[in-house]
């Protein structure tokens, strides 16, 4: 590899014009981001000129970048990174107890499982039938005519020379994957990736033993899958320590010429490798057995995918799952809201997630379920469980971080996580979740326990909303279990005081958004809640904790004040008000980071119509006629509790007048009864309320709830300003124009040789 290089200029400043750098005589852009520089080459006027982007004004690019997602791509390194070192302590724990058992068995003649076996050390293989063969379903089919194979063993004899094997296309098509997927001939063009072996060579290497074509210990490779410029594998190589290799996959050629020159730049050869295919065929050729040597040459899957197309993510997910170690990680990129957060391509979004969206403002939380949704069930296929480490809702995409592992015993309760929802979308706005199964935790007769799975009764709710009439609409199937891993949440926001804050530019909007993810988190189990995890670091030797893979998320999607207010016309509560409520009651509020001004809580949908209906009666009463009959506002309200003690109070009447004859002892039983109902209103009743417990989850009224609206008891003490939410970071942001290579298709590809 060789390049004339000069640069011009000094370390760019606030207010300064771009640093410049020349390689072959043509003018590059430098680029930082993080400890990584890109190239972009400048264009002339006329060229620059030739195509404005829909975003106003920015023209289009011959590879992909846009600053807008440093947050992502600062938030992927930190989580990588927190990765990267649990897995080197899971590796080591595994490798301890292995030798622990190994010279507990010494001398005994009884051989290691397979299954005990770290995945990192032995030899991947192909997943194989209880008859040792592969089912077709699991090959990845590549097609060699008679002659090639008679070509193939004449190389092996040696009678023939390297140039009578057969090309075969370095990517090679998977049954079931799309055409418009898959190439006719794609190229792997490694930026000094050793060579393959030779056809004399391929009977000894048959004849090699186990141990050479194991990964090395501590062997650490990420994908980049569809690369553009490379920032992120080259982000990856230079900040996270535990990386031996990262490759950078592109379909574009310019794309990867582009990367090449960025390797070369930030002085990565032999760490970070340029490839140029399909990035499918490229994972299904990893996942489909031992003969594939990646471009450091060794063997085995890799320990993180990093998938961040431009659009959804969604026909990359099956070969993702396969190509992934035990026990790694995917990060997902979706920049499609349009069509998981939206009603309006409703079957654009089944054919891509498997399931429908949602109507309302939790659309966004319901779009990462449905995300996950679809990860989990491309897993499934293959006995792999997922685990959301963080799921989030950015700007105009989402990004999910997913651990992978290899558990069918795990797969078993994903039914029993998996939700459709009914929506009051066109009413008040309540929802009601309907799981597919139940993970039931049985005692057996040896006093042990063990999972029994039942199919949910149907359904879990009428056609029409209890609470305003109006009809439901249904959404779903998503993913229904917990979107985050508090544990792991907790670990990145302990390392963020370390970080240099010029390195990462975003830290001020990583830990505000990550400390919100960790406060919505409304765990079953009071031990395992958000609240509950220690805000003190965790050893450094301490195996970030999983959660119970059994439970759901019994509290999903988030309510907003003045969306509840609107429904019944009256002024909105503040924010610490009606947490205050709910807090008062024995419930648990905080907020969804996928929404300013929304509150999360376990609170069931008849007690926040009370609290609600209570805010109408102390702070915010409704002006006469603004509640018209026959809408929402009215269907809430006919359940107010001076109505319900009106009904009351007629039917004990009505069964005055039926019991008692005498006209005397009638007046006495209705002044007795009046005086009742009056004084109703100040008194709790023997028993009828106790104040902090909440009587609705005990079956009790809710018209008999004692509602108080205290600010204080609502207000976030934290004692730090937080940025939870994002406000746009520039004009015309947003996902920018797909980039347009052809026309600088030579240009780029000369830039490094």
């Amino acid at each position: 590899m060789s390049a004339a290089v000069k640069t011009k200029g000094a370390e760019l400043e606030p207010g300064q014009s771009p640093k410049l750098t020349t390689y072959d005589g043509k003018d590059y852009e430098v680029v930082q981001e993080g400890l990584a520089r890109i190239l972009n080459l400048r264009r002339s006027v006329k060229s620059a000129g030739k195509g404005k982007s829909r975003d106003g004004g920015t023209p289009q690019q011959a590879v992909f970048y846009n600053p807008i997602q440093q947050f992502n791509r600062d938030l992927s390194v930190l989580v990588i990174r927190i990765f990267a070192e649990d897995l080197a302590k899971i590796r080591k724990a595994r490798r301890e107890r292995r030798t622990q058992g190994e010279s507990n068995n010494a001398g005994k003649g009884k051989k290691r499982k397979r299954e005990n076996a770290d995945p990192e050390e032995r030899r991947p293989v192909l997943e194989s039938r209880s008859n040792g063969q592969l089912g077709q379903d699991e090959k990845v089919q590549v097609e060699v005519n008679e002659g090639a194979r008679k070509n193939i063993s004449l190389a092996i004899n040696g009678q023939g020379n390297q140039s009578t094997l057969p090309a075969v296309s370095s990517e090679t098509t998977r049954p079931g994957v799309p055409e418009s997927h898959s190439i006719p001939e794609s190229k792997e063009e490694p930026s000094e990736i050793p060579q393959g072996p030779r056809s004399s060579d391929i009977k000894a290497e048959e004849e090699t033993d186990d141990k050479d074509t194991k990964p090395k210990t501590g062997t650490f490779r990420i994908l980049d899958a569809l690369s553009a410029t490379g920032l992120r594998a080259l982000r990856y190589a230079k900040e996270i320590p535990q990386v031996t290799s990262a490759i950078a996959n592109d379909l574009s050629e310019p794309a990867t010429a582009s990367i090449k020159l960025n390797v070369h730049h930030n002085e990565l050869v032999g760490k970070v490798y340029a490839t140029t295919g399909n990035a499918l065929t490229h994972m299904y050729r990893v996942a489909g057995g031992d003969h594939y040597r990646f471009p450091d040459g060794g063997q085995g899957r890799y320990e993180v995918i990093d998938l961040d197309p431009y659009g959804t993510a969604a026909p990359f997910l099956d070969a993702a799952v396969q190509a992934l170690g035990d026990g790694g990680l995917l990060c997902v990129t979706c920049t499609d809201s349009g069509v998981f957060a939206s009603v309006g391509y409703l079957e654009k979004t089944y054919s891509q997630y498997g399931g429908l969206p949602f109507k309302g403002p939790q659309s966004h939380e319901v779009g990462l379920r449905l995300i996950l949704h679809t990860i989990a069930t491309s897993a499934a296929r293959y006995g792999l469980a997922i685990e959301p480490l963080v799921s989030l809702s950015i700007d105009f995409y989402a990004r999910v971080f997913v651990r992978i592992r290899k558990s069918p015993a795990e797969v078993k309760f994903l039914a029993g996580k998996t939700m459709l929802v009914y929506n009051c979308d066109q009413g008040c706005g309540a929802w009601t979740t309907q799981f597919l199964a139940q993970n039931k935790l049985k005692k057996d007769k040896k006093e042990g326990h063990f999972y029994k799975f039942i199919v949910s009764q149907a359904p879990s709710a009428s056609p029409h909303c209890e609470h305003c009439g109006f009809k439901t609409h249904l959404s779903g199937p998503m993913w229904g279990g917990p979107l985050h891993n508090p544990h792991f949440i907790q670990r990145i926001l302990d390392v963020l005081p370390s970080l240099d804050a010029e390195t990462y530019a975003t830290i001020p909007r990583i830990e505000g958004m990550l400390s919100t993810a960790l406060d919505e988190t409304l765990l079953e189990t009071p031990s395992d809640q958000a609240s509950d995890v220690p805000t003190e670091p965790k050893p450094e030797t301490s195996i970030i904790a999983s959660l119970d893979p059994s439970q759901p998320d019994r509290y999903p999607f988030f309510l907003i004040p003045s969306a509840l207010a609107k429904v019944l016309h009256c002024a909105a509560p503040s924010h610490a008000s009606i947490c205050g409520a709910f807090i008062d009651l024995g419930y648990r509020a905080t907020r969804s980071h996928t929404k300013p001004g929304s509150i999360r809580t376990d609170a069931p949908w008849n007690v926040i119509w009370e609290v609600m209906r209570e805010w109408v009666r102390q702070k915010a009463p409704v002006k006469e006629g603004a509640i018209v009959k026959n809408t929402p506002g009215w269907g809430i309200m006919k359940h107010d509790r001076s109505r319900v003690r009106v009904q009351d109070l007629k039917e004990e009447l009505k069964s005055i007048m039926e019991k008692v004859e005498d006209l005397e002892a009638a007046k006495t039983e209705i002044g007795a009864a009046l005086y009742r109902a009056s004084k109703a209103p100040e008194s709790n009743g023997a028993g009828d309320t106790v104040h902090g417990h909440p009587q609705a989850s005990s079956g009790g009224p809710v018209s008999k709830l004692e509602v108080v609206f205290d600010e204080e008891l609502g207000k976030d003490y934290s004692g730090k300003r937080l940025v939870r939410y994002q406000l746009n970071p520039r004009a015309n942001w947003g996902p920018m124009t797909r980039a347009k290579g052809g026309h600088a298709r030579d240009e780029a590809s000369e830039g490094i040789s």
